[in-house]
C-alpha cells in the first residue's frame, strides 16, 4: 500500500480558476474508490490517494488523459510517494500517530 500526494495544475486555461478541473479529477477518484481500489482525500492544495502503487500510476495517467480530452493543453503535476514496505500504512493511521503524540 502506498500513499501519493498529487497536485495537477492545468496551465494556459481561459481562467485562473481551476476548480472545474479539480472537480473532474475528484469524479474520477470517486469512481476508483467505489471500485474499492483506492481511498482518497481532497485538501485545499492537493489530493492524497492511498492504494497499490501500480493502480496509483494508472490513476495519474487517467487524470492526465481526461484533462487533455477536456481541452487542457498543458499540465504541471507534482507527485510525492510514500511507499513503505515494512508495515501497512494508511492515511488515517499516519494522522492518528501524530495526534496521539500531541
Amino acid at each position: 500500500m502506498a500513499i501519493v500526494d498529487i497536485t495537477v495544475i492545468p496551465l494556459g486555461t481561459e481562467s485562473p480558476s481551476i476548480s472545474k478541473y479539480v472537480a473532474e479529477m475528484q469524479h474520477i477518484l470517486k469512481r476508483f474508490q467505489e471500485e474499492q481500489k483506492i481511498e482518497y482525500q481532497l485538501t485545499p492544495m492537493n489530493t492524497i490517494i492511498e492504494g497499490e502503487l501500480p493502480i496509483l500510476f494508472d490513476i495519474i495517467q487517467t487524470l492526465h488523459k481526461t484533462l487533455f480530452k477536456k481541452g487542457v493543453k498543458r499540465l504541471s503535476t507534482n507527485i510525492r510517494i510514500d511507499d513503505r514496505r515494512d508495515k501497512e500504512t494508511k492515511m488515517k493511521n499516519k494522522l492518528k500517530s501524530v495526534y496521539d503524540k500531541m
